[in-house]
């Protein structure tokens, strides 16, 4: 009971994001307690959670951003939240087309879809910071009218000059607050005349520590190393700084979930939410997605995208494995974990400040596990099956002799043949399997290479399978071909399979048939 007691009130004052006398005085009366781990577990499950992911449409969705998605996605559905897309579209300038449409659909590809989004709707929407524009402006309004904010009227010029001499001088760039001195009765002129100008939310010193949920107490004294940011641009359009936490308030988030490049800022944000009057977000800022080498996961490659890898035939659930394996957070970090098995073996108390090492060399390994999943998996199955139908038509169209090959029960025998040994569906369009698809074409030059006998085998084994028809099975047949040999003159076993596997499948290195009875008959009628 004593630790029960002493979670309910360390949860109440971390809530708001502040450390309070009762706090330091609990903590330092409980020494034996860790904190840390129970902290994280008490403030997870504090009335609804409501997460949110907030990519800007500036660029499609990468795995960096797919990551920070996956994890506000299963964090919701592991203590029966929701899930809410916001879209950042106040930096109108790099907005890039297409974006907004396709950072849902990708979600809804990987099996992430939000609960609430501009395209499905939603209780608190908008879901596009663009069409909250008054929301920015009425809370920016209230800043300055509380004296926490106040209308800037430096040029450009001015703010470029600054940041020359700061250069210059060695120093970090950071505006010299001129404009918070002015009078009232200045800025009303400055407003009448008509002046270009912004709202900047004024920096005060003594900011309080706040509990992250992965990186523990922090603190940054944001108004020695900056000048007060601008939270209404000159275009009217709010800065990250403002419209995030007017959206997260209005939205009822519960629980931030971001990268940990945001931490620093979050003692600036937590300044605004009590300038405001506002009960914070809990925190948890999570790691970076690194390179394998270490270095940052960058968006100018191109190969990060998730559209790229759509395309390229990688599941999503491999790529959610993947993402997760490298990094931390679960109970177990076994490859072929399913989606479900993500949200069951969630943990966040298992969250290290450590960067995930993301090795795409592995993900065919990933993709060819999560295949065979789908392949075993009877329902899954009849989707890749239509899949591949599309695939073989869009490849060898002009090709295909036996319209045999694009029934169901064929290619589902295909696919259940090679299971374990593909990484993708892509593979089975490739050259390396054509046969199972396109009748070869050989020449005759090429079968007299190997044996004078070509015919006499041909009609061998036509007869074989004839003979056995329905009931051909894989020992008999081997049993069966292996005594075949001696039924010709000089043919060994060796060139006996040489023959067939050119035959069959148009190839001189070894190759795993998988073709239908009827078809291998037409391919040895051919040679006979």
């Amino acid at each position: 009971m004593l630790v029960c007691s002493w979670c309910f009130l360390r949860s109440r004052v971390l809530q708001r994001g502040f450390q309070s006398v009762t706090a330091v005085r609990l903590r330092r009366a409980e020494p034996q307690v860790n904190s840390a781990a129970v902290y994280r577990w008490c403030s997870t499950v504090q009335g609804e959670v409501r997460v949110r992911f907030a990519p800007s449409p500036t660029g499609f969705l990468h795995l960096g951003g797919l990551r920070t998605a996956l994890y506000n996605y299963i964090f919701a559905k592991k203590y029966g939240g929701a899930f809410i897309l916001r879209l950042e579209d106040t930096d109108q300038s790099r907005l890039v087309p297409g974006a907004v449409e396709s950072i849902e659909d990708m979600l809804e590809w990987a099996g992430i879809p939000p609960d609430e989004s501009p395209r499905r709707g939603g209780p608190c929407g908008p879901y596009l910071q663009s069409q909250r524009l008054d929301l920015y402006n009425q809370t920016a309004r209230k800043l300055v009218e509380t004296g926490h904010g106040y209308y800037c009227f430096c040029s450009p010029q001015r703010l470029e000059l600054l940041k020359k001499e700061a250069l210059r001088a060695g120093q970090t760039p950071r505006y010299d607050n001129r404009c918070r001195h002015l009078r009232a009765d200045q800025v009303q002129e400055k407003l009448a005349q008509g002046m270009p100008h912004v709202v900047r939310f004024r920096l005060e010193a003594g900011v309080e520590p706040f509990q992250d949920l992965i990186f523990g107490w922090n603190h940054h004294e944001v108004a020695q190393v900056e000048g007060d940011p601008v939270v209404i641009k000159a275009d009217g359009f709010p800065t990250y700084h403002l419209a995030n936490i007017v959206d997260d308030h209005y939205m009822k988030i519960s629980h931030v979930l971001r990268g940990s490049e945001w931490l620093i800022s979050t003692s600036k944000h937590l300044l605004m939410y009590c300038a405001l009057g506002w009960t914070p977000p809990i925190f948890g800022h999570l790691p970076l997605l690194m390179n394998s080498d270490g270095n940052k996961l960058s968006k100018r490659q191109g190969d990060i995208f998730i559209e790229n890898f759509c395309r390229e035939g990688v599941l999503p659930e491999a790529l959610l494995d993947i993402t997760t394996n490298c990094g931390s957070g679960f109970t177990s970090n076994r490859m072929g974990r399913r989606l479900e098995e993500l949200i069951s073996e969630f943990n966040p108390s298992k969250i290290t400040t450590h960067s995930a090492l993301l090795d795409l060399e592995k993900l065919p390994e990933f993709n060819r596990i999560h295949l065979q999943q789908r392949i075993e998996d009877e329902q899954k199955c009849c989707v890749l099956i239509k899949d591949l139908q599309q695939q073989i038509q869009q490849v060898y169209t002009a090709e295909i002799q036996d319209k045999e090959v694009l029934e169901g029960d064929y290619i589902r025998r295909v696919l259940h043949l090679r299971k374990g040994h593909i990484t993708s569906l892509k593979e089975l369009v490739s050259p390396t399997y054509s046969y199972l698809w396109v009748r070869p074409s050989l020449s005759i030059q090429q079968v007299a290479a190997l044996t004078k006998e070509a015919s006499h085998i041909a009609s061998l084994v036509l007869r074989l399978i004839e003979e056995q028809g329905e009931e051909l099975s894989l020992d008999q047949l081997t049993k069966d071909l292996k005594s075949l040999p001696k039924q010709t003159k000089a043919t060994k076993y060796r060139e006996v399979m040489k023959l067939l596997r050119l035959v069959l499948s148009g190839l001189q290195v070894p190759v795993y048939i998988a073709l239908s009875s009827k078809v291998c008959v037409l391919c040895l009628t051919d040679v006979g």
